[in-house]
């Protein structure tokens, strides 16, 4: 996702986005339009007209950070709030007010959504039946482009940039363990009964055992990891810094592969489901990676982008610039080629 809340400096302004980067081919500190090549093996690239998604749903601002479980969350960093969709209606169920500018991913876990907001540095705790705020908790943000988990009977953040991993326990809303881990680490994903986090600056994927509360292993990636996801049996994770994507074991924490997407720079997510991996960015707004072969066997061109989830049969997909989340069918995706 979150894409996830990041901050974009262009020129000498600073524009905060949850999950999402307005200016898209901007590099994270100002340095200029950042490239993105794609792939270049033949009839891997389609025009994303050439998807026709199955419902369309307004979330004018800009809807981004995602989290499905019966319904379908996504957040809205300039209006404060969260809006819920009903799969099997297709329709939007309700929005609702949660704290300033949310952002760093949503999690769904333990008869509630989590959502970290970055405005006020609190997170919100959203009944997942009711829709109602039950709990606002004090917590610091460690970066509005981060990510947020739940798993082992725990909603897990990262509090600053300096490595403090949070365990904050369902139960009480207070925090039950903190983990140093390596600096600058800002998503974290939860998955194989391991807490998965990227760092950034380090350029590592850490896993922490969550029955010890202690870092299990340090793995070497690809450069600048931000986003992250565990599915099909490895961590994978988008490097920002060259636009690959690193697989790595959950069973034996070994780098599997590094796939070459084409997409570096800011913003963008990641996610898996369906059978593939999925991962987003602006201009690319969708790339498909078949987890069997390692390949990036679908990459759609065009406007679109930047925060990605997969459940329901269908891959979600925000349009944070148009203010719009797409549904598409995930088979029908896999079934479209470059020629009509």
């Amino acid at each position: 996702m979150v894409l996830g809340g990041l901050a974009v400096r262009m020129l000498t302004l600073t524009v905060l986005l949850g999950g999402g980067v307005m200016g898209s081919l901007m590099a994270d500190e100002g340095q200029g339009p950042v490239s993105r090549p794609g792939v270049s093996t033949p009839g891997v690239k389609i025009p994303i007209s050439r998807l026709t998604p199955d419902a369309v749903f307004d979330v004018p601002g800009a809807p981004d950070w995602m989290a499905i479980d019966a319904h379908v969350w996504i957040s809205n960093e300039p209006k404060n709030t969260v809006t819920r969709i009903d799969p099997v209606a297709n329709r939007i169920v309700e929005t609702i007010a949660v704290g300033a500018r949310p952002c760093a991913g949503l999690a769904a876990g333990f008869g509630s959504l989590w959502v970290p907001n970055c405005g006020d540095k609190t997170v919100s705790r959203i009944d997942l039946g009711t829709g109602k705020v039950t709990a606002t908790l004090p917590a610091t943000v460690a970066h509005s482009e981060g990510g947020v988990a739940v798993g082992a009977g725990s909603f897990w953040m990262m509090l600053d940039a300096a490595g403090t991993l949070a365990r904050i326990d369902p139960a009480t809303n207070a925090i039950a363990a903190r983990i140093a881990i390596t600096p600058e680490s800002f998503a974290v994903a939860f998955g194989d009964e391991a807490v998965w986090i990227t760092s950034t600056g380090g350029n590592v994927l850490t896993r922490v055992d969550p029955k010890t509360n202690a870092v299990a292993a340090t793995i070497p990636i690809g450069p600048k990891p931000r986003f992250l996801a565990v599915g099909e049996g490895s961590v994978w994770t988008l490097n920002q810094g060259d636009g690959t994507i690193s697989r790595v074991s959950t069973s034996t924490n070994a780098l599997q592969a590094t796939i070459a997407a084409g997409i570096p720079g800011g913003g963008g997510e990641i996610a898996v489901g369906e059978g593939s991996v999925w991962a987003t960015v602006f201009t690319l707004p969708l790339t498909r990676i078949d987890p069997a072969t390692n390949a990036v066997v679908q990459q759609f061109t065009g406007e679109g982008g930047d925060s990605v989830r997969a459940g329901h049969g269908s891959v979600w997909l925000a349009d944070l610039r148009r203010g719009k989340l797409m549904r598409f069918d995930a088979a029908k995706i896999k079934a479209t080629t470059a020629r009509p």
